[in-house]
């Protein structure tokens, strides 16, 4: 059962079995509320039979004590049922958070490239939210209320059967309109979301790109569509909001129709003789406090139905196959071969066929080629980001695909074109390249990167703070930072995307000069675009449509007279170009 509510609430074992718990409570909490009834209904038959016989007085101190004793347990019902509601929900809320940061961490690429971006986010702390509130209010209060009110409902007909089916037949009848609804109401509320996640797409496109928009003079345009997405947010929230409306107020209004119809009947039969005056008020106690919390728990219903697409969203990031593997790797040195490897990042469009090559230790082997030959994807499978659709990876003889992804980019310092930082000092950019570092060494690797010369020139120097993605810095120096946090892992296989494609000719020399320090006796691959980068390459390997077009030394392809001589004779004829 635990597993069902797992999958069905999309929630971690211990949040599943304080559910179970948080239900009981509320099951506790109403049925004790329901004790009033009894006190209430047997004080009711006290007068009635005073009344009838004109003697006697009731037995207040008794109904008084009783009175009490409820309030009492009444107090701590709701006490339990406050802690196994809220502050569970609260801790299960922290637990989702962080089990689908977990999740999210030992996902392939392959997944993040499928999925955007603020619909990550907003999974993972929108609907991790809603869901809080429905852990918290929905969910319990609609357990505990049915079946309270199932087991009160059992109890009438030991009273009377006619009176207990005129007072409970709208039960079921207002629980299947909501239920009927359900395709309704989830439709509803999955195109709401989508409209939702649009307009928040629109505004962090335009806080990313602001710059663009305002150099393109597209401000204005812009901001009439997020007006209009705003616009439609608005108009589908009132659509979404209208629907619930339509199918819980309707349901709520049969609900209500079960006091008329015991009053009706029970005048009947009373009239007939068929019950007595102590069972009817009975039931007329039980059907106003019957009703009251079954029209909140409609609307619970109708909440539960509409968390359902955050549920889906959750359960799918559960559900997600991890990457995974041994937390151990011992390999046979660290040269990196590919065997027969296919991949490709949509079916039927392969953008690596067959592919084989070694980049041995100690040499630095280079992937040339025109964009989109799969010179990055190369890189991106040796590091594990993807897997392949065939063939196997290697480093040292181990099959990549058997180890831990963590355990295996511990072995690689990697500088891609994109380079990420954070809103954090130089020094702490720096040394995310090995978290003990000290000062002295974090400084080491930024001379060797050449950041040093600039870094002085900052206000607060290595603690100087470089703002989000590195804002205040220009995009060589970006990307000497990322350097230097290679430098600085100083681990055995090395991958370079594009390591230099923002440095001046000068600062590309002295980059390239602390290279040569850093790959003794280390695996490197290189991706450049510009000729004089790869010059003195160990290997070279020409990359044209997925498949290796050439491989060799660079003196052996400029012989070949082939796409690597004629990439290296337009690039010299473009830089002899003038105005």
């Amino acid at each position: 059962m635990i597993e069902k509510i797992q999958r069905r609430f999309a929630l971690t074992r211990p949040g599943a079995v304080n559910l179970v718990k948080a239900c009981v409570s509320c099951t506790i909490s109403y049925l004790v509320i329901a004790m009033s009834i009894g006190i209430l209904y047997f004080f009711t038959c006290d007068l009635i039979g005073i009344f009838r016989t004109g003697t006697g007085m009731p037995e207040y101190g008794i109904y008084a004590v009783q009175c009490a004793v409820v309030v009492i347990l009444i107090f701590a019902a709701h006490y339990v049922q406050y802690n196994m509601t809220f502050f569970n929900t609260y801790t299960e809320s922290a637990r989702l958070r962080i089990s689908v940061a977990e999740r999210l961490r030992k996902f392939p690429l392959r997944f993040f490239s499928r999925r955007d971006l603020s619909d990550l986010t907003t999974t993972i702390l929108s609907d991790v939210t809603g869901m809080e509130q429905a852990l918290s209010h929905f969910i319990p209060e609609f357990a505990g209320s049915v079946i309270s009110t199932a087991l009160l409902s059992i109890g009438m007909f030991f009273f009377d059967v006619k009176m207990a089916a005129a007072a409970v037949w709208c039960v079921p009848v207002s629980f299947l309109l909501v239920f009927l609804a359900k395709k309704k109401l989830s439709q509803a509320g999955k195109k709401d979301r989508k409209i939702q996640l649009i307009r928040t797409e629109k505004i962090q496109e335009g806080l990313e790109s602001v710059k663009d928009l305002k150099a393109g003079r597209y401000m204005e345009s812009y901001i009439k569509e997020v007006d209009d997405a705003i616009d439609r947010c608005e108009k589908s929230q009132i659509v979404t909001e209208l629907t619930n409306a339509l199918f819980v107020v309707s349901s709520q209004l049969i609900l209500k129709l079960g006091i008329a119809t015991v009053v009706i009947f029970g005048v009947k039969y009373l009239i007939s003789g068929e019950i007595s005056l102590e069972i009817f008020m009975l039931f007329l106690i039980v059907a106003s406090r019957l009703y009251d919390p079954l029209n909140a728990t409609l609307q619970n219903l109708a909440a539960i139905i509409s968390c359902d697409p955050k549920i889906d969203r959750l359960n799918e990031i559960n559900e997600y196959p991890l990457q995974e593997g041994k937390d151990r790797m011992e390999p046979d040195g660290y040269d990196i071969q590919f065997e027969n490897v296919t991949f490709s990042y949509e079916k039927g469009k392969p953008v690596l066929k067959n592919v084989s090559f070694t980049a041995k230790q100690n040499e630095i082997t280079a992937l040339i080629g025109g964009s989109g030959g799969g010179k990055t994807t190369c890189a991106s499978l040796a590091a594990r980001f993807y897997e392949p659709d065939a063939g196997r990876i290697t480093v040292g003889g181990v099959d990549i695909s058997t180890v831990d992804p963590e355990v295996l980019l511990s072995d690689f310092s990697i500088v891609f074109q994109d380079v990420v930082l954070f809103n954090a000092s130089i020094m702490e950019n720096i040394r995310i390249g090995k978290k003990n570092a000290t000062d002295e060494e974090v400084m080491r690797a930024a001379q060797m990167a050449f950041c040093d010369e600039f870094v002085q020139e900052m206000p607060d120097g290595y603690q100087t703070v470089i703002g989000e993605n590195g804002s205040r810095l220009s995009g060589g120096q970006r990307q000497r930072i990322s350097i230097a946090r290679a430098m600085l892992k100083d681990a055995p296989m090395i991958l370079l995307d594009e390591a230099s494609a923002s440095l001046d000719v000068e600062s590309e020399t002295y980059v390239q000069q602390a290279l040569s320090k850093l790959i003794e006796g280390k695996t490197v691959i290189m991706i450049a675009h510009r000729m004089r980068t790869v010059a003195k390459a160990s290997h070279l390997i020409v990359l044209e449509d997925g498949q290796i077009a050439e491989e060799g030394t660079p003196e052996e392809l400029l012989k070949q007279d082939g796409i690597y001589k004629r990439m290296t004779d337009l690039q010299h004829a473009a830089g002899q170009w003038k105005i």
